[in-house]
């Protein structure tokens, strides 16, 4: 099993918005960057995923999902309405993948950015790095069990 991170702003996609899905399943798409889109291919079934909440006023991790589909084509980037349409990704050559991911488990409270910088199992993972980005990261098993105790 590998563990993974994704980056969400909640006024577009909350832990409670996986949570109150049809089947508490959702489509986790939109990723434009390569490094992003290469983690969210390696994603596998039942890989775990902290859901982290961003440019809000409570910043920081918010609950667990699952992954329950592996990568696909993103259908956002062949939608020219979408604001994730890509006019260079061709259907028989996609660009961007999505993956489908279950509400496993909302948090009793937002576990704070500032908290996770403080946790020396984190040290080397790119969340609390300062110029850090990236909407979809890995997490080691240590890392993992150093913020889910």
């Amino acid at each position: 099993m590998n563990y993974w991170l994704v980056k969400t702003e909640p006024n577009e996609c909350s832990i409670d918005d996986i949570a109150n899905a049809t089947q508490q399943t959702m489509r986790w798409d939109g990723v434009r960057n390569y490094q992003a889109r290469n983690f969210l291919a390696a994603m596998a079934l039942n890989d775990l995923v902290f859901i982290y909440h961003s440019s809000c006023t409570k910043v920081g991790i918010a609950g667990i999902a699952k992954v329950v589909r592996t990568h696909y084509p993103d259908p956002t980037q062949f939608d020219p309405e979408s604001a994730y349409f890509d006019s260079k990704s061709k259907p028989d050559e996609p660009r961007w993948y999505a993956v489908d991911l279950q509400f496993v488990e909302k948090f009793s409270r937002v576990i704070p950015l500032q908290e996770l910088k403080q946790n020396p199992a984190l040290t080397n993972n790119k969340l609390v790095q300062k110029g850090s980005r990236l909407s979809v990261m890995p997490f080691s098993q240590q890392e993992w069990n150093a913020v889910y105790e």
